[in-house]
């Protein structure tokens, strides 16, 4: 069971490895670069106002009290880019532990997923139906992942060649690290170690110089490993990949290689990282993109330069970023209303965005949701 002081539920805390559910406001504008915005407004600031408000007699002021200046509004910002005609690929089953954590998309575009309760990984076929591809086996009755407890499959990757590789955590040395399923279909294995009191938990492909970059939300790193397997290291550890404080018990959480730089989302801090790969040290300092987006677990980029979505677990959205070089929006672009129950993956095939919907905390209606990307 899980010992996090917040005394979450087992489902709760293994099936995603987040904080307490609840229906928090959306994401609001966030300030200029350099002055990053500390909270977010009730969600009805993010939508027009309503009919009865009088219109401004004057242009806002851009610049707040202390004199920074402010972001544009995010409906107006974000205009070109969006999520529409969401609907659920599968309705999975709760009782069967089928709470998606991780989604990676299949060249004929099934999606493959990452069931965390069952320690399974899954095709989701387009007509909804689900195959079980592999079964993880279990750690010893006494062994305890840290910070949940039960044994926890977290994300998943796919290699060119076919091959799915994923985050495992038990609380084992024997078990605990990167585990690649071949294409063929055949036994699972692990490829590379990882220290038993770690919590790998997002996985990301740099094809190109054939490594694996792997994130640990307890220990506050990311790792880095041979493709093929091998020894894994210590990549970066600095202290922004670290969780909140104590109260708290996730850090670096999503990862993704884009642009040449690796990009760590941390749960605790809802910041975004980017870090450059040829950044040498464990402690290299990262760029905060953005902060101040609450409970944030994984990020996937849309294909229009930097711009990205992230995923609220918690207040149930998926969460649009922009930059355009003077300020950084925010936008909500799915929530709760959309179907959503504390989202903890993206992946995007084409102009397809796939979210795994895992119901930690709602314990309702888990689902892979899949919306077409405007702009």
């Amino acid at each position: 069971m899980p010992k996090h002081p917040r005394k979450l539920t087992a489902v709760a805390a293994v099936a995603v490895v987040a904080g307490l559910y609840a229906t928090q406001a959306g994401a609001a504008p966030l300030a200029a670069k350099d002055e990053r915005v500390k909270h977010r407004p009730p969600e009805s600031a993010l939508r027009a106002p309503a009919a009865t408000a009088p219109p401004p007699t004057a242009p806002a002021d851009p610049r707040d009290a202390a004199g920074t200046a402010q972001a544009a509004e995010p409906a107006e910002a974000s205009a070109s880019l969006g999520l529409v005609e969401p609907q659920a690929l599968a309705e999975l089953d709760l009782d069967s532990g089928q709470q998606p954590e991780g989604v990676v998309v299949e060249p004929d575009g099934s999606v493959v997923a990452t069931f965390s309760q069952a320690r399974q990984i899954a095709r989701i076929h387009q007509d909804g139906t689900v195959s079980v591809l592999a079964t993880l086996p279990a750690p010893p009755p006494h062994a305890e992942t840290p910070a949940v407890g039960e044994p926890f499959l977290g994300g998943i990757a796919r290699t060119d060649d076919g091959a799915l590789h994923v985050v495992y955590a038990t609380g084992t040395a024997e078990l605990t690290g990167v585990w690649r399923l071949p294409p063929d279909g055949g036994k699972a294995r692990r490829t590379t170690p990882l220290p038993a009191d770690s919590l790998p938990n997002g996985i990301a492909v740099d094809a190109r110089a054939r490594q694996l970059y792997v994130t640990d939300s307890v220990g506050g790193a990311v790792w880095r490993a041979p493709l093929a397997g091998g020894r894994a290291v210590k990549w970066n550890d600095h202290p922004a990949l670290a969780p909140s404080d104590e109260e708290y018990f996730l850090g670096a959480n999503g990862i993704r290689i884009h642009d040449g730089s690796v990009w760590v989302t941390n749960h605790d801090r809802g910041t975004v990282l980017r870090f450059p790969r040829t950044g040498t040290g464990t402690g290299a300092a990262p760029e905060t993109v953005v902060e101040g987006l609450g409970e944030i677990d994984d990020l996937e980029f849309v294909g229009r330069g930097d711009a990205f979505l992230v995923t609220g677990v918690t207040d149930s959205r998926v969460v649009l970023v922009r930059d355009d070089g003077r300020s950084v929006d925010a936008v909500d672009v799915l929530t709760e209303d959309d179907g959503l129950q504390n989202p903890t993956a993206l992946a995007r095939h084409g102009s397809t965005v796939h979210v795994a919907s895992s119901a930690a905390y709602t314990l309702t209606d888990p689902n892979v949701l899949s919306a077409r990307l405007t702009g």
